[in-house]
């Protein structure tokens, strides 16, 4: 709390300087300025939170800027008199100029009205829009992607996305962090979804590119916001409209690596409104390879080595399918309802896996084995969503509910040769099929306050009741042919059953003071019992209930030409899921073996966070810094079993600080040719808390990521776009992962009146393959690993849209129910949420 207080205090000297040194003259003068408000020229409707940016008259020099309310109020100073050229832009609406405006005194006001703004729609198919629509948008709380403007990811998935989105990095297994914390929270909409909650990595590869609209990233949530989420929230939105008629969309995509086919249509007719949609992707014979080196030092100093190798390939084919309506049943009432399907299925083989163990440099044994792994789910969310509105604008009541299931089966096969490696020895085998249920409930209300509605309270409650269940085997078979026979020791076959259930309550409150100034403090808390026990008993789970209480406060102030400082507290937790809870024994690779731990505890963590945003001539420049500190933090403990075989558990004794800082610039180099990039880097300490000097570990240094991205609008609907990621060595507990790059190009054309477009992109043409090595460090253990993926693609994207559809007159608000508060996402299920029209 005492940094917390240093945080604000330095904040509150930063903006009240200005007020200083004008009591220091004895005199305060106010500056001239334009003032105007935004409004939508079809419901009249202010537009909040449009950018404003004043240009000398007849030039592409930028000279001031602000950025409206809330009401769609802006007022822009800083400016000599003169002539000026003043554009009002916003997410969804044409750019509009207003031309000659004239400033004849450096006092008082000039007001420029109403500026009517029009909807990007209902010009889409008569105008051609010059220039490049920004990638990165900045707001109060977040930071936005807009990832339909980057046509390099057309033909891929969501990963390729998030890999292009400031303060996130993507692995080259799909593992998004945020910050160096993979402990986040992705939303679908606004609101989590089976497929996410199951495996954040399967999730985003089954949403296309093409699919998504935008991505938010929240790096300090409120208190509305469930605690889970060490770095924040991730929220992706996908394309969706408010639109009267008849719609269907095709894409295709093929390339080296996979292919992809997805329909999309979509019909509103007066009152109700109903979208179908389905896509499916699949990759088949992805090569692969992977070494690895094992030293362990025993208790009488002998030196115990293990060499594995093996060349792998893998196959995957994910699907989502969804069907939603809505129904205006009255001005102020409003039901929305729908059902998403998804399916995910992946196989992979390791095959020539040769492993040799030494000890003191002589060969003690070399076997050879071969691994097929299955790793198949399918997940079903159904919601139903009530939102009652007032004449009160910004008033509203709304009940959520939700049933979300998922499916999953893991197993895989080892196959085990003979000494002379030309016969099948054995075979053993691991079924590990789960179910993981969720039902939500969720009321909120919103009550703006005062006048002018300045002030908003938020308040609500909230109950998710949460069934994971986990049957697991192990059984052997003799030779090529022999009859699988089930292992009856209840440490490798039992069933499991974990049940939680988490009720919340919250209040958040917004006010703007002085006008220029923002604050929105909340609190949440949380109460969670735990009911966990095994079919045949081994040792008692016993887990008490717990409380837990969330605070968090965001501050903001605008300063002149439209910049702004931000500074924020949160304090987040985050509940182990069954990834880390799973009591089943992996032993896929018998040298390393991993379980599960069903007794963790929630890790803490409190973040704090100081922004700054600022633009100047075409270029806008973001910076921001953080400190995040996390206790009870889930580590991997790593041990040395019987016959030299590492085994890895997990346990409630890590400690975590980060320091860091993000920059982000967009350059727009002309109305044709625009840059962005940015530089991710921060200091982990990393510290287990033991004192065994066997066990206790710590680890510490610079983690360092950036990304470029460059597009160049050409003539006739051609657009050439370009991008490339590193990210260096990343620090962990017990070692480090290696680091990696990326990159690729596109090229798009649009015809037909851009219904259609079609494409050619490459990614990492200039290698075949990539290699990762990584290491872990333990007193006793020493581990090196090098592995080799091939992801050298060329494809071709191929789309075009049927039908007409034209802007609703009554645009509906979207609101959403989120349950974001596991950590991890092995395979922990359910967790979509609710959203409805209101």
């Amino acid at each position: 709390m005492k940094q917390l207080l240093n945080i604000i205090a330095v904040f509150l000297l930063f903006s009240t300087s200005g007020v200083m040194a004008q009591q220091a003259t004895g005199k305060v003068t106010t500056p001239s300025k334009i003032v105007g408000i935004a409004k939508d020229v079809k419901t009249g409707e202010p537009v909040a939170y449009a950018t404003a940016v004043l240009y000398v008259a007849g030039s592409d020099t930028n000279v001031a800027g602000g950025v409206a309310d809330g009401d769609g109020k802006f007022f822009i100073t800083g400016m000599d008199p003169g002539s000026y050229d003043l554009k009002i832009s916003f997410l969804g609406f044409e750019t509009k100029t207003v031309k000659d405006i004239q400033v004849v005194s450096n006092t008082g006001d000039v007001n420029i009205g109403d500026i009517q703004m029009t909807d990007e729609g209902l010009a889409l198919e008569e105008v051609t829009v010059q220039g490049q629509r920004d990638l990165i948008e900045e707001r109060v709380d977040r930071t936005i992607y807009k990832a339909e403007n980057d046509k390099t990811t057309a033909g891929g998935d969501g990963t390729d996305v998030l890999r292009r989105v400031p303060m996130l990095s993507v692995d080259l297994d799909g593992n998004v962090s945020m910050r160096g914390s993979s402990n986040i929270t992705v939303l679908i909409d606004g609101r989590p979804s089976a497929i996410a909650a199951s495996s954040i990595t399967d999730a985003l590869k089954q949403i296309p590119a093409d699919e998504i609209k935008e991505v938010e990233v929240i790096t300090s949530p409120s208190a509305k916001y469930d605690a889970e989420g060490t770095s924040g929230v991730i929220n992706i939105i996908t394309k969706k409209n408010n639109l009267q008629g008849m719609s269907a969309n095709i894409r295709t995509g093929t390339g080296m690596r996979g292919t992809d086919f997805g329909v999309n249509a979509s019909a509103r007719k007066g009152k109700f409104g109903f979208t179908l949609g389905g896509f499916g992707r699949a990759g088949y014979n992805t090569p692969g390879s992977f070494e690895n080196m094992q030293t362990l030092t025993n208790d009488d100093n002998s030196v115990s080595t293990a060499l594995q190798s093996a060349d792998t390939k893998s196959n995957y084919l994910f699907g989502r399918y969804n069907f939603g309506a809505d129904y205006e049943i009255d001005k102020y009432n409003f039901l929305t309802a729908a059902v998403n399907f998804g399916i995910r299925n992946r196989s992979s083989n390791e095959y020539n896996y040769l492993t040799q163990r030494f000890r003191d440099g002589a060969l003690e044994s070399s076997e050879l084995r071969e691994t097929d792994r299955k790793d198949n789910s399918n997940s079903v969310d159904v919601s139903l969503n009530y939102t009652k509105t007032f004449e009160k604008k910004g008033k509203d009541i709304s009940l959520l509910t939700l049933y979300s299931r998922n499916n999953g089966e893991n197993s895989y096969v080892n196959t085990l040769f003979t000494e002379d490696m030309s016969t099948i020895n054995s075979r053993l085998k691991n079924d590990n099929p789960s179910k993981n249920e969720e039902f939500t409930v969720q009321l909120d209300f919103v009550e703006p306050l005062g006048k002018d509605g300045n002030s908003i309270l938020e308040y609500g409650a909230k109950n998710i009741l949460r069934k994971a269940y986990s049957e697991y085997a192990y059984f052997q078979a003799d030779g090529a042919d022999g009859e699988y026979v089930e292992n009856p020791n209840p440490d490798l076959s039992n069933d499991f059953s974990y049940d939680q259930n988490v009720t919340a309550g919250y209040v958040s409150y917004t006010a703007t003071l002085f006008k220029n100034y923002t604050i929105k403090p909340g609190l949440r808390y949380e109460y969670t019992t735990i009911s966990a026990d095994f079919k045949t008993e081994t040792n008692p789970v016993d887990i008490p209930s717990y409380g837990t209480f969330v605070p968090s406060l965001n501050l903001s102030r605008k300063l002149a030409n439209g910049n702004m400082i931000k500074a924020a507290y949160n304090r987040r937790i985050s509940r182990p899921s069954l990834r880390y809870l799973n009591p089943n024994i992996d032993s896929s690779n018998p040298r390393q073996v991993t379980q599960g731990n069903p007794e963790l505890s929630p890790e803490y963590t409190d973040n704090y966070e100081l922004g700054y945003s600022t633009f100047f001539k075409g270029t806008m420049v973001s910076f921001s810094g953080f400190f995040r500190n996390t206790t009870g933090s889930i580590q991997a403990v790593r041990t040395v079993a019987a016959n030299d075989v590492v085994y890895t558990g997990y346990d409630n004794i890590g400690h975590e600080n980060a320091i860091g800082t993000n920059i982000f610039t967009n350059i727009s180099i002309s109305n044709k040719f625009s840059l962005n990039g940015s530089v991710d880097a921060y200091y982990s300490m990393l510290d287990n808390g033991l004192t065994d000097p066997d066990y206790a570990a710590s680890n510490e240094g610079f983690v360092i990521s950036g990304r470029l991205f460059g597009n160049y609008t050409l003539p006739k609907d051609w657009q050439v776009q370009l991008f490339t990621f590193a990210r260096g060595r990343s620090v962990q507990l017990q070692g480090s992962s290696g680091g990696f790059a990326a990159y690729g190009m596109g090229i798009n054309k649009q015809f037909d009146e851009k219904r259609g477009s079609i494409g050619f992109g490459a990614d990492n043409f200039l290698s075949k393959q990539f290699t990762i090595r990584n290491e872990i460090i333990t007193p006793t253990i020493v581990q090196n690993s090098t592995n080799i993926m091939r992801n050298m693609n060329f494809k071709v994207n191929f789309s075009y849209r049927i039908g007409k559809l034209s802007v609703d007159q009554k645009p509906r608000k979207k609101k959403s129910v989120t349950n974001d508060d596991l950590k991890g996402g092995g395979t922990e299920g359910g967790g979509a949420e609710m959203t409805q029209n209101k």
